[in-house]
């Protein structure tokens, strides 16, 4: 197993580079942020626990022995103050905001968000290497935000 480095705090979610993974958090409030690694979704236990080091109000590391469809998922603490909107419990195990894959294990609840699951009840993030993505022959479009107009819709 190979030494954990501070990595950056940029791009914000995992990015995996030649060294390994970046993973990187925004959490202003927070005060110890978890990485815990997972050896399949139904894991009752993290594999790995990884401190992460915080840079202003960013927390991230570099974890070279890991890649594409990796599990993991976040353990945040910080102040418990619901009037100031803060509810932080490290006993949640955290889905990444900015991930962009996520595995549900076969006995995930619906919980109330006061009863946090246990690590093999909870859902967790994959690590993607979008490099691997097959875009089949689609090219982004070349138009300039000038002549793009967005539309939003809820439906």
């Amino acid at each position: 197993m190979t030494t954990v480095e501070r990595g950056l705090s940029h791009p914000l979610g995992p990015t995996i580079t030649p060294a390994g993974a970046n993973f990187s958090l925004y959490s202003k409030h927070a005060t110890s942020v978890d990485l815990l690694l997972y050896d399949s979704v139904g894991s009752a236990m993290p594999a790995r626990i990884i401190p992460l080091h915080r840079t202003g109000e960013y927390w991230h590391a570099l974890v070279p022995d890991v890649g594409h469809g990796q599990l993991y998922a976040y353990r945040v603490d910080g102040p418990w103050q619901p009037e100031r909107g803060l509810r932080f419990d490290a006993h949640h195990r955290l889905l990444d905001p900015y991930g962009r894959g996520v595995a549900v294990p076969p006995t995930y609840r619906r919980n109330p968000a006061s009863v946090p699951l246990g690590d093999a009840e909870a859902m967790k993030s994959v690590l993607v290497d979008l490099s691997r993505y097959d875009w089949e022959g689609d090219r982004p479009l070349g138009r300039s935000l000038r002549d793009t107009i967005v539309y939003e819709a809820h439906l």
